[in-house]
């Protein structure tokens, strides 16, 4: 028997060896030669698929995932035939030795993991194209390297993690490129157009959405990625054709909590990178432009999470193509862009590799010390509950998806706390109902970067926003405690729906974005709303502007139907709904006056093309489309001049540079159209293109005029970049008053927090109501430029003209930013449902 067992054993393992010295190159298998053309999507995934059936002791194919447009999300995971052989345990191992899954690891040696991203920017091409070429080295039974890299590492491969972004760039210039390419800049196939294959099929920035997970394939990557949970991240980028190629270490400013390692292993995998770029000459630089602080990142992510977390970035980009011309007379080949992608793969491998030991020490050890003693001074939350419970209910559906504990506090006490509203240290009174978590848990340290009610910036120089805390992105009234406090229960917020045989009406309250999706949702299935203008009292309760009021009255075709829908609805997204009696109000208005306002469903529009900020009219179409899956019509900005807009009531412009598009013509024809009833919603820089022009109230505020003395011109070249941030505001948080009177601020208090990120201000509107504004201290968290907090005093943030019948809204900040604001979504909802009406 046992002599039996070993014949079988060794003849598996030859034909495990012969299969992979059969094992066709990239090259082989798709009949082309390396930088001769762009592989599409479905070549690579055929390839992985192809080597994975041809390596099955090495290679494990996941497909964790499609994209929107229907394309498979894959990744593979490689190992020696000794460790596939216990992949699950060693994945399982890797969980339990942080806490993150129940039961005690093995005492068997435990490999790191190393996980490799390319292509999150789809345009930046080279990485899907270097992918095939990694994976068929690492399985080379020749290689003494790639033996030795699995010999201590398990490395998963994400040969595309934007597949739609990535094949719209491919399949455009594979149309575009003749029989040989053009380098010359000015050729065809240079010129990508909007909206170019950065972005997936939402127009997102995947690489802006590693924590927030707004995107589909976000969402089903980091579910798969908190199942392995790496000791390695390696994200691969292009940057502009004239720069060299970029790896660690990263610039500064690295955020405040990177350990010691983290930031030595920065300088280690430094000096393995550059290695075959020194004996090569290619040119390279580090430490400058890629820093360490924003956490959504696919370096920051991982890094915050106990990881090493690194950014590579070659030259080239979208631009590149087969082949550029330089200013320095060179040509930029693709084949040389996956070449030194190809290097840097297997250097940080090596890194990994030689280190994995440590590394795995270290990361085992990172999870113990800050679960068991969390960095920072604050080491709980209390978030408040009473009459914000749909908020609340918004912000645990974020911490359920990233796997985070939490509870309510479960009986009533007096606690010393930062308070995030009135940015200030007293006492608050924790109540039974409140949730309340602590940083004693796995994952400790994310957990509380997501929470740092102010960023430490070590450099002013930084990459993005600054500020990102997520009580003032959900609107939380909530409270940082220095000492620990223990949950005694489950959270558990049930709506409250209830029904009477004789409803007169149905009540939903007005407070969340999770209302404006059943506000979406009802409106499709045919039902009639009425919001509130007012407050007022029914049956012992009172009420806020905003509330919805569903009567029978105006739905009798409905019948019984009416009473289903609201409930089904209500059940899913859980809404609370009330059903009354009558339609009398025992303070404030009855249900027929004026005050509660019929809510037209609105036909919606917005402009895409060239001069639109791409982002921009991605969020807006993600809203709609994803969001709350309300219709909404997309106008090419070409066309914006000869739309009929009767067709519509509400027309949304997105941020952008609209000189070309609102030319003299087409903006009176805009004006005609919102005298006649219609509603322009204007976002961030959109403004700009409004600000001045006859029949707008909006005026950009004026300098104040100070004359330079002659000393003050002598500037200095070295500080130009340095002294330039003194304009701006990278995303920073700031204190917006509001009038919850109008209906654009229905559902919010007297105060929101808003993600400032432009500079650019503007005076209160004369004739006007200025919804929401900034006064002369409002400035709570981040970065901001000297000149652009003096700018940004006593500036409009929101504002709402009445112009003939209908109304422009200017939003100076955009609410929708990046998907993740989840505070400004429903002050958006206001200005497409319920302002005018």
């Amino acid at each position: 028997m046992q002599k039996t067992t070993f014949i079988n054993l060794m003849m598996f393992l030859l034909l495990c060896f012969t299969s992979q010295a059969q094992m066709q190159s990239p090259e082989e298998f798709l009949k082309f030669k390396k930088g001769d053309r762009f592989l599409r999507h479905h070549q690579v995934v055929s390839y992985y698929e192809y080597v994975a059936a041809q390596n099955p002791s090495q290679v494990k194919l996941i497909q964790y995932g499609s994209t929107n447009e229907g394309r498979p999300l894959i990744v593979a995971v490689v190992a020696s035939p000794e460790n596939f052989a216990s992949l699950e345990e060693i994945r399982t191992n890797n969980l339990k030795s942080i806490g993150l899954l129940d039961g005690k690891p093995s005492s068997r040696k435990q490999p790191a993991i190393a996980w490799m991203s390319y292509n999150v920017h789809g345009n930046e091409s080279c990485g899907t194209n270097t992918a095939p070429f990694v994976i068929h080295e690492l399985l080379n039974p020749n290689s003494s390297r790639s033996k030795a890299i699995l010999a201590n590492t398990v490395v998963i491969l994400d040969p595309s993690i934007n597949p739609d972004g990535y094949d719209r760039y491919a399949n455009w210039y594979n149309q575009k490129v003749g029989a040989r390419f053009n380098a010359n800049a000015a050729a065809w196939e240079h010129q990508e157009p909007w909206p170019g294959g950065r972005f997936n099929h939402y127009i997102f920035d995947l690489n802006r959405d590693w924590a927030w997970q707004v995107q589909k394939e976000s969402q089903e990557r980091m579910a798969l990625y908190r199942q392995w949970m790496p000791q390695l991240h390696a994200d691969f980028h292009e940057q502009g054709v004239e720069s060299p190629y970029y790896f660690s270490p990263a610039a500064k400013p690295y955020h405040e909590d990177i350990t010691a390692w983290q930031r030595e292993f920065q300088k280690i995998i430094g000096d393995y990178n550059k290695k075959d770029f020194d004996k090569n000459g290619w040119l390279y630089f580090s430490k400058e432009r890629f820093d360490l602080l924003y956490p959504s990142y696919g370096d920051t992510y991982p890094t915050y999470n106990g990881a090493f977390g690194m950014t590579y970035e070659q030259g080239g980009s979208g631009r590149a193509g087969l082949g550029i011309v330089k200013r320095d007379g060179d040509t930029l080949t693709l084949k040389q862009r996956i070449d030194h992608h190809f290097s840097t793969s297997f250097a940080c491998l090596d890194a990994i590799s030689a280190n994995a030991d440590k590394a795995v020490n270290e990361f085992v050890k990172f999870h113990d010390n800050t679960s068991k003693n969390p960095i920072g001074p604050y080491k709980s939350y209390v978030i408040k509950t009473k009459g914000e419970e749909a908020r609340v209910k918004e912000f645990l559906n974020y911490l359920d998806k990233e796997g985070f504990q939490y509870g309510v506090a479960g009986k009533d006490y007096m606690a010393n706390g930062y308070s995030y509203h009135d940015d200030k240290s007293g006492f608050v009174k924790v109540e039974a109902e409140d949730v309340v978590f602590n940083l004693y848990q796995p994952r400790s340290m994310f957990l509380k970067i997501l929470m740092e009610p102010k960023t430490m910036v070590e450099d002013s120089m930084t990459y993005d926003i600054t500020s990102w805390s997520l009580p003032y992105a959900y609107g939380l009234k909530a409270y940082a405690l220095k000492d620990r406090l223990n949950p005694t229960a489950k959270a558990n917020f049930e709506n409250k729906i209830t029904k009477t045989d004789n409803a007169y009406a149905y009540l939903a309250r007005w407070q969340s974005f999770t209302d404006l999706k059943f506000l979406s949702a009802i409106m499709q299935k045919g039902i009639k709303v009425r919001s509130a203008a007012k407050s007022f009292e029914m049956e012992g309760q009172t009420y806020p502007a905003g509330t919805l009021v569903i009567t029978r009255t105006g739905n009798e075709r409905l019948g019984a139907q009416l009473e289903k829908i609201l409930t089904d609805e209500a059940t899913k997204l859980g809404v609370g709904l009330t059903a009354v009696t009558t339609g009398m109000a025992t303070k404030g208005s009855d249900f027929g006056s004026e005050n509660v306002v019929f809510l037209k469903m609105p036909k919606v529009a917005t402009v895409a093309g060239e001069g639109i900020s791409t982002t921009g009219f991605g969020e807006v179409w993600h809203f709609f489309d994803q969001q709350i899956q309300y219709p909404i019509t997309v106008l090419p900005e070409n066309t914006l001049g000869s739309t009929n807009l009767s067709q519509f009531d509400v027309l949304i412009l997105p941020g952008g540079n609209y000189n070309r598009i609102l030319n003299e013509s087409t903006l009176g024809k805009i004006k005609e159209w919102v005298r006649n009833g219609g509603r322009l919603i204007a976002i961030e820089n959109a403004l700009k293109a409004l600000a001045g022009k006859e029949g707008f109230e909006l005026k950009v505020k004026e300098d104040e005029k100070k004359k330079e003395s002659d000393e003050s011109k002598l500037k200095i070249y070295g500080n130009a970049e340095r002294e330039s941030i003194s304009e701006e505001t990278p995303g920073s948080i700031y204190r917006v008053t509001m009038d919850t009177t109008h209906p654009l601020a229905f559902g919010y208090g007297n105060t929101y927090f808003s993600l400032v990120l432009e500079g650019a201000s503007y005076q209160y509107l004369n004739d006007g109501w200025n919804v929401g504004i900034t006064k002369s201290k409002d400035l709570i968290a981040g970065f901001a430029g000297v000149k652009a907090q003096e700018k940004l005093k006593n500036s409009l943030i929101w504002g709402v003209q009445d112009m003939g019948r209908g109304n422009v809204v200017y939003l100076a900040n955009n609410p929708l930013f990046r998907g993740f604001w989840q505070n400004g979504k429903l002050l958006f909802g206001n200005a497409v449902f319920v302002i005018g009406n």
